[in-house]
């Protein structure tokens, strides 16, 4: 039976560069119609090319993958993966990070337990490092939110005429969407504004 060789590249968005797997494949001999490259989140399992790489895969192909959490988002999604690419697929697949996962070495039984063995642990360990990840960034955050560190975007300055169309508004001279329309503001916006102002002690004009 042929065997086609393939490749698939995974990037989580489309600003990320795929060139650190690209460059980790470079010499091996995959047509460059065999490559199969996803700039998209591992999320989910809606992902085009892992799909249609999918239904090109035959028995006794060969798939290489830079390293094991290109094929899921947790330890659960990448074991079933694995086991649905080697077993329900029949093809072989090589980890290029981790050696050992390369099934078309040891087709006994011990080698195969011995995949398994380090498989189990490389997806447990990738996703302890997500959750790390994820449990530092909230860490910083909420530091950086308890030392009056803003998120988000800055609020707009007010037009220079807002205080004279706020005094207007309250001294009857024009109606609040009029006054809003004259600094280019929403109305919620000018109401919003004139009462922080408001709120924070400043005098109304009336």
């Amino acid at each position: 039976m042929n065997k086609n060789i393939y490749g698939y590249i995974r990037v989580s968005t489309v600003d990320q560069n795929e060139d650190r797997q690209r460059i980790a494949m470079h010499g091996l001999p995959i047509p460059e119609k065999n490559l199969f490259v996803e700039r998209q989140s591992g999320k989910d399992f809606e992902r085009p090319q892992y799909k249609k790489l999918i239904r090109r895969l035959k028995p006794e192909d060969l798939l290489y993958i830079k390293s094991i959490d290109r094929l899921g988002r947790n330890y659960g999604e990448i074991l079933d993966q694995w086991r649905m690419l080697t077993k329900e697929k029949g093809i072989d697949v090589v980890v290029l990070d981790m050696p050992l996962l390369d099934t078309r070495r040891g087709k006994d039984l011990m080698g195969t337990f011995l995949s398994d063995i380090v498989l189990q642990v490389l997806s447990f360990v990738a996703e302890n490092e997500r959750t790390n990840i994820r449990q530092r960034q909230a860490e910083g955050i909420a530091a950086a939110k308890a030392r009056g560190v803003k998120f988000g975007r800055p609020p707009k300055p007010v037009p220079k005429n807002f205080d004279q169309l706020h005094h207007d508004w309250r001294g009857g001279k024009l109606t609040l969407r009029e006054a809003a329309a004259a600094c280019a503001m929403p109305v919620s916006s000018f109401y919003a504004k004139a009462s922080q102002l408001e709120q924070a002690g400043e005098p109304r004009r009336s």
